[in-house]
C-alpha cells in the first residue's frame, strides 16, 4: 500500500489552515514525493495580509527585550532540532548533509545576532546649535518599524536566508508575510512552527506557499506592505522594483563571482579553498566561485592541482554522510548548463574535467580557454562549473573581474599588500575578500552587491536599518 503523503498547511494569523489547492513536492535528487504543499490563492494571501496588519501593531507595542527573548528561543529550538532541520534540507533541495548541517549552524547564529540587535536599535542626538537658527533647540532621532514586510526567499539557503529576513524584521518590530521558494516550503513551515513554539504573537509571521505569479504580485503591489525583501533572479528582482512603487525594496540578485590568484605561499591551501568555493552545494550559491583568474606563472600548476582536488569530491545521494555534490534543484537547470557547456566548446573552450550529466546531477566541471563572452563566463551559472583563465598583469585581471553585469563579491589571493589594496580599490563589487574566495560570508557582515547584483544590504544590523524608518524629534527649549 502506498504511504499517504503528509499534507502541509498555510500559517496565517497564528493558525495552521488548509488551502483550496495543493501541489506535490518532489525530491530533486530521486524524484520521490515528499509532501503535498498548499497553493495559496488571492483570498488566502489577503487573509495573511489582514492578520499581518494586526500582528504589526502587536509587535510594535512589544519591548525590545520581549522581541529579543523570542528570537533567542527560536535559536535554542533550532539547536535542539538541528538534525531534523538538516534532513529537511537534504530532502527538499538535495543539499548534502555536511553542507546542510553547516547551514543550520549559521541559521542559529543569524537568529542569535538578531536577538542581540533587537536590544540596540537606537538613534542619535543632533547638535542643533551648530546652525545659527538652531540655538535653544534639542533634537534626536529614533528608529520605528515599517509595519508589514513581504519576504520572498530562494531555494538555495532556505533556512538561513529566511532567517536573514525574519530575524531583523522581528527584531525591529515588524510583521512579515513570507513566500518561500516553491521547491523549499518545508523549511519555511518548520521555521514558522519554531516561532510559534517560541511565543511569537499571532499574525506577526504568516507563511503562504505557492506560485510567485499569484502571491508575489499581490504582496509587491499591496499598499499595506511597506517593504519587499527579495533574494532571487535579476529578471524577477527588476520586476519587483518596477511594481513596488514607493515601497522600500532590498534585492539580492545574481552574480558570477570571480577570484584572482595573484601570489601565494601555499598553493595547495588556495586550491582546496577554491574547489570548495566553486563546488559547494553544486555551485548553487550566490557567491559561488564561477571565474578564476590565475597569474600565468602559476596557471599550469594551479589547474592541475585544482583538477586533482576536484576528483576527490564524492557525487551522490544528499542523505549520504560522505556526499559532497548532489543534484541541481531540477533537471531543467542541469540541461541548461549542459547547453552552455556545448556552446562554450563550440566557441573554443575546453572541458578539462567533468562535464557529464546524469539526470539532475552534473559532474563538477573545469573549463579552460573560455571566451569572455561565453555564457559560462558572463552569465550566472548556479551550477558546479568553473572557468580558469591565465593573466599577465594584475590590472588585466581586475579588468576581467569587472567585465560583468554583476558585482556581488570577489576575492584575491596575494602576498603583496599593494596588490591587495589595488584590488580593493578597483574591483567594482559589494565585498572584496582578500586571501579568500568570494564565497566567504558570515552572517553579521554587510552583504549585498552593485550593478545587477541588487540594491540594499543584508546582515542583521544593516537589515534592521533597511527595515526601520528614521524619525527626527526636535524640542524648542
Amino acid at each position: 500500500m502506498l504511504k499517504k503523503l503528509e499534507e502541509k498547511k498555510l500559517y496565517i494569523g497564528g493558525s495552521w489552515q488548509e488551502a483550496s489547492d495543493y501541489y506535490e513536492l518532489k525530491s530533486p535528487y530521486n524524484g520521490d514525493a515528499l509532501a503535498r504543499v498548499p497553493l495559496a490563492n488571492e483570498s488566502e494571501v489577503e487573509a495573511a495580509l489582514a492578520r499581518a496588519e494586526e500582528g504589526a501593531q502587536t509587535i510594535r507595542d512589544m519591548t525590545a527585550l520581549e522581541r529579543s527573548v523570542i528570537l533567542e528561543k527560536v535559536a535554542h529550538l533550532f539547536e535542539e532540532r538541528a538534525e531534523e532541520a538538516a534532513l529537511i534540507l537534504a530532502k527538499e533541495c538535495a543539499k548534502p548533509l555536511k553542507a546542510a548541517r553547516g547551514e543550520i549552524v549559521r541559521t542559529i547564529e543569524t537568529y542569535k545576532f538578531a536577538a542581540e540587535e533587537a536590544k540596540r536599535i537606537h538613534g542619535e542626538t543632533i547638535p542643533m546649535d551648530a546652525a545659527k537658527s538652531g540655538k535653544d533647540r534639542f533634537a534626536y532621532t529614533i528608529r520605528e518599524p515599517l509595519g508589514i514586510i513581504a519576504a520572498i526567499t530562494p531555494f538555495n539557503f532556505p533556512f538561513n536566508l529566511v532567517a536573514h529576513k525574519l530575524g531583523p524584521a522581528i527584531a525591529a518590530g515588524n510583521a512579515v508575510v513570507l513566500k518561500p521558494a516553491n521547491q523549499t516550503p518545508l523549511s519555511a513551515l518548520f521555521t514558522a512552527e519554531l516561532f510559534e513554539q517560541a511565543g511569537l504573537p499571532d499574525g506577526v509571521l504568516n507563511v503562504v506557499t505557492g506560485k510567485g505569479s499569484v502571491i508575489g504580485d499581490i504582496l509587491v503591489k499591496d499598499p499595506r506592505v511597506k517593504m519587499v525583501t527579495f533574494t532571487g533572479s535579476v529578471d524577477v528582482g527588476a520586476g519587483i522594483r518596477e511594481k513596488a512603487g514607493l515601497k522600500k525594496v532590498t534585492l539580492e540578485l545574481g552574480s558570477n563571482s570571480a577570484v584572482i590568484i595573484d601570489s601565494t605561499d601555499d598553493i595547495d591551501a588556495v586550491v582546496a579553498r577554491s574547489v570548495e568555493g566553486a563546488f559547494s552545494f553544486a555551485g548553487q550559491v550566490c557567491i559561488s566561485v564561477q571565474r578564476i583568474y590565475v597569474q600565468e606563472d602559476l596557471y599550469e600548476t594551479f589547474v592541475n592541482k585544482f583538477i586533482e582536488r576536484a576528483k576527490d569530491l564524492v557525487i551522490g545521494d544528499p542523505m549520504a554522510e560522505e556526499t559532497d555534490v548532489s543534484a541541481l534543484i531540477n533537471e531543467r537547470e542541469a540541461e541548461r548548463v549542459e547547453q552552455w557547456l556545448r556552446e562554450a566548446v563550440e566557441a573554443g573552450a575546453a572541458i578539462t574535467y567533468g562535464g557529464k550529466r546524469e539526470g539532475g546531477v552534473l559532474q563538477p566541471t573545469v573549463i579552460t580557454d573560455a571566451p569572455a563572452n561565453a555564457s559560462v563566463n558572463c552569465q550566472e551559472a548556479f551550477a558546479p562549473i568553473v572557468t580558469i583563465t591565465p593573466y599577465t598583469t594584475l590590472d588585466k585581471a581586475i579588468a576581467a573581474v569587472n567585465d560583468s553585469q554583476y558585482g556581488l563579491q570577489a576575492g584575491i589571493y596575494t602576498t603583496s599588500i599593494h596588490s591587495a589594496f589595488a584590488a580593493v580599490n578597483q574591483i567594482n563589487v559589494g565585498g572584496v575578500m582578500v586571501n579568500d574566495v568570494p564565497t566567504f560570508r558570515v552572517d553579521q557582515m554587510p552583504y549585498g552587491g552593485v550593478k545587477n547584483s541588487g540594491t540594499g544590504r543584508e546582515g542583521i544590523k544593516y537589515s534592521v536599518e533597511e527595515m526601520t524608518e528614521l524619525k527626527l524629534v526636535t524640542f524648542k527649549l
